[in-house]
């Protein structure tokens, strides 16, 4: 008897020990997976935080003014690539990849009756600069001094706004996710960077 139950009793942890490796067969490659898509989407999600900084880093430095003592022209454009610049390379991002968005925003010149362009057309990024948009700056408008700076409208009155014209810098940055066994592994999406600062000189 006592020989019966000792064998019942190893037959069922043996069982029980097989049900459980199956268990985890199954188990740990979908928790795997769910893990490194935390990290990529955490990693997409950083960046972005970082791209954003740096976009409302390049219009604060694009709408500041001109230093009254310092020599050359005042270029925002080249001011608000200059600070995106030296954002991304504090976070360790190469600002090389960065690139024109597309479509680029539609925004209208300064004056509008809404923000929507209606009965006219969106403003061009300024040529001045080929990885970033910075809108209401043309720095092909004179050969010799410094760039027009044609403000765009943020906020219309007509749409209940204050009014507001400014500039505005935009971008898109490439990022790739790695998650094998997906249809997402090796996809490359570009992150979105867009910021409006009012002029400081209204």
């Amino acid at each position: 008897m006592l020989k019966r139950i000792t064998a019942i009793s190893s037959r069922l942890a043996r069982d029980t020990w097989a049900s459980e490796v199956a268990e985890a067969a199954l188990v740990l490659p979908l928790m795997f997976m769910m893990l490194l898509g935390i990290f990529w989407f955490g990693q997409a999600f950083s960046i972005y935080g970082t791209i954003t900084h740096a976009a409302r880093e390049g219009a604060r430095a694009a709408v500041a003014p001109a230093c009254a003592t310092c020599g050359g022209t005042n270029d925002p454009s080249q001011n608000a690539y200059n600070a995106i610049k030296s954002a991304l390379l504090a976070a360790k991002l190469n600002p090389d990849n960065m690139q024109m968005p597309v479509p680029p925003p539609g925004l209208c010149i300064c004056g509008s009756s809404n923000t929507n362009c209606t009965g006219g057309s969106a403003v061009r990024c300024d040529k001045g600069q080929r990885n970033i948009c910075v809108q209401g700056v043309d720095s092909n408008s004179k050969k010799n001094g410094p760039p027009d700076q044609d403000n765009v409208q943020l906020s219309s009155t007509s749409e209940g706004g204050a009014g507001v014209c400014g500039l505005s810098v935009s971008f898109q940055y490439p990022y790739t996710f790695w998650l094998p066994g997906t249809s997402l592994n090796k996809q490359q999406i570009f992150l979105r960077a867009q910021a409006e600062m009012r002029v400081e000189t209204q």
